[in-house]
């Protein structure tokens, strides 16, 4: 079995919302359930060691615009969000981690060294990752509070506009050059996560933020849930030339799990094969090289293809990816050393 460091999801939301039901997040995180994708039973059946675990401030229910008789769509744009409101469940959503590691369902980590140790000592290696930026306002004052709390990673927009920049649509098919990209508040978040040691996420911008960060950033560039647009011509998918410059700066792009993703056709339907995520880690290698190729399934945020189903299905990926021709140290990079390469530079971490 191939143990998997996984660059984005979102079982943070879920146990956030159930808790907000009156459930025990931390219960429901150890001793599994039927609801979403993550949880301990689940994460130690599939292989799942660890991952990215998303504060993400929700836009209400979001849903898919219904496809029109060409198949094609375009998702109003979510709202921007407030500051302080955000913050709240920003502080909520964090507590909810705490609360798992200090009952030893997780552990949050803030090195690769942490994250290796553990992985070894089979218990969920989790980073906080933030996903949209409405929680740190324009000052940056909760930054560093932040920083100093866990967080390793963040976006700086979700597919929503805020002070720092502009998302992309949900849309097909559509270029992700949708509009403007960072505003000079966005300028300086990148310039103070290079300083602090947080990985910049290129998730959810727009190209033209790309570029933006990438002519700004001293990290590798990461996408941690896209695909290929060549493949998939949705808004939240990668260019050719945006996946160039990704293999430029030696940095990532995680295969988002998200059959809108996957798919030719762009459409939400779990009778996705897998047939369509290995199409696209075959494009992504043979565009930015086995190096720069990992997982970024968007668990407990998407849906994903009915045969992986949740965290339990992730080996059904690395058989099928093994029976397209990777080797077994192909699939440890695909599957968790290139995260812990990506992670380490943007860290400040001695190579």
């Amino acid at each position: 079995m191939q143990a998997v460091f996984d660059g984005h999801n979102d079982v943070l939301l879920r146990l956030w919302q159930h808790a907000r039901g009156g459930s025990d997040p931390v219960a429901e995180f150890i001793e599994g359930t039927d609801k979403g994708h993550i949880d301990v039973p689940r994460a130690r059946a599939g292989g799942l060691a660890g991952g990215l675990c998303a504060i993400y401030i929700p836009s209400g229910d979001l849903v898919l615009r219904t496809p029109d008789r060409n198949g094609h769509y375009v998702t109003p744009m979510s709202v921007p969000l407030d500051r302080m409101p955000s913050l709240a469940t920003a502080i909520e959503l964090a507590d909810v981690a705490m609360r798992l590691d200090r009952a030893g369902a997780w552990r949050l980590c803030r090195s690769t060294a942490e994250i290796r140790k553990a992985m070894a000592d089979g218990i969920f290696a989790a980073v906080l990752h933030m996903e949209g930026c409405e929680a740190i306002g324009p000052d940056l004052a909760a930054l560093e509070t932040f920083h100093a709390a866990g967080l390793r990673s963040l976006g700086p927009v979700w597919s929503r506009h805020n002070v720092f920049g502009h998302g992309v649509p949900f849309a097909y098919p559509s270029s992700p050059d949708t509009g403007p990209g960072l505003t000079e508040a966005g300028f300086e978040l990148i310039r103070s996560c290079n300083r602090l040691g947080i990985l910049v996420d290129l998730a959810h911008i727009t190209e033209k933020g790309f570029w933006d960060v990438a002519e700004t950033t001293d990290q590798p560039l990461v996408a941690s849930h896209s695909n290929a647009h060549a493949l998939t011509p949705v808004a939240r998918n990668l260019t050719d030339r945006q996946l160039d410059a990704i293999r430029e700066s030696r940095g990532l792009v995680g295969l988002n799990y998200a059959t809108t993703m996957l798919r030719a056709d762009g459409q939400e339907n779990a009778a996705t094969p897998l047939s369509d995520m290995v199409r696209h880690i075959d494009y992504m290698v043979e565009r930015v090289g086995i190096d720069c190729v990992a997982l970024g399934s968007d668990f407990d945020g998407a849906t994903i293809p009915e045969e992986i189903a949740d965290a339990a299905g992730n080996q059904k990926l690395v058989a099928a990816l093994k029976s397209a021709g990777y080797g077994d140290r192909e699939l440890e990079k695909i599957c968790r050393e290139n995260w812990l390469r990506v992670l380490g530079q943007a860290w400040h971490e001695a190579a």
